[in-house]
């Protein structure tokens, strides 16, 4: 059996929250296959004596989801958190959707809401679920799945495992206003003003992440300029984040269609931060076929 020091520093804890219907069976097959120990919508009561069971038992890479189905999560969950991580590593991801797209999986799939009843419209479930949630969603590494692929959604938790411990890290992701914007961002920058690759023939079925697009975006001025305002911008706010004992920074920079000019910002940026920290990327419009 594990001694408290033991069981502090070898225990890791991924709590993974969020709106039912935003892909958390999904993420926890991920950590399933990872090696994590998962457990589903385990009460806020029994975390702690269930972590210790875990550790007694040797299981020391543990993945137990949490959601609104959890009555007392909402209410609970956040200081529970802090309290652990003063003994172990604990991390949190919250996955979330637009509600016109939880309600479409709903109806494709004909569950039923675990918050929706009689008097409850499945919109309005949704809607009190999130507000629920926020103040866990607040403290967490937050995913919107809305349009994303299974695929996609597979490969940001396999980056987020991955992920070491870190006071911060710093998340870029591109996407396409067309497509709605992202709700995960804690900074959103619009770059639809710069020059458009796609109305170049030669270049509109490719990336931001191909050289023809590279040295066309490189040839403007502008482009050269918003890049440089962006990361000063983060640079100078990224400390007070740091103060604020933030765990992630989500900088999402949207172009038209997602495809080249938020593309190209998001690599040279996450480049020159990775320099000096630890960065995750994303490029939300590049996955596979959108469901």
């Amino acid at each position: 059996m594990p001694t408290n020091s033991e069981f502090s520093s070898a225990l890791q804890l991924v709590l993974v929250s969020g709106l039912s219907g935003s892909g958390k069976g999904v993420a926890m097959r991920v950590l399933e296959d990872a090696g994590y120990y998962c457990i589903d919508n385990l009460p806020a009561a029994l975390l702690e004596d269930t972590l210790h069971v875990l550790a007694d038992n040797g299981d020391y890479r543990v993945a137990i989801s949490m959601d609104g189905r959890t009555r007392d999560a909402w209410r609970e969950l956040p200081e529970l958190i802090e309290q652990l991580q003063s003994r172990m590593s604990v991390r949190l991801l919250f996955l979330e959707a637009k509600t016109d797209t939880l309600v479409r999986r709903f109806s494709e799939t004909r569950r039923r809401h675990p918050l929706s009843s009689a008097s409850m419209a499945l919109p309005e479930a949704i809607a009190h679920e999130r507000e629920l949630l926020e103040p866990i969603a607040a403290m967490a590494c937050r995913m919107d799945t809305s349009g994303l692929a299974v695929s996609t959604l597979q490969h940001w938790v396999k980056d987020f495992v991955a992920a070491g411990a870190s006071r911060l890290i710093l998340q870029f992701t591109s996407f396409g206003f067309k497509h709605g914007m992202p709700l995960d961002a804690d900074m959103v920058f619009d770059v639809r003003c710069l020059p458009n690759p796609h109305y170049d023939p030669r270049l509109r079925d490719l990336t931001g992440r191909d050289e023809p697009v590279i040295t066309f975006l490189q040839q403007s001025a502008d482009v050269e300029d918003m890049l440089a305002d962006i990361r000063r911008h983060v640079e100078k706010w990224l400390p007070c984040f740091v103060r604020d004992h933030r765990a992630y920074l989500t900088i999402a920079i949207g172009c038209t269609g997602g495809q080249h000019r938020s593309v190209y910002l998001c690599e040279q940026l996450a480049r020159y931060f990775s320099a000096t920290g630890q960065v995750q990327l994303r490029h939300r419009e590049l996955g596979a076929d959108k469901t």
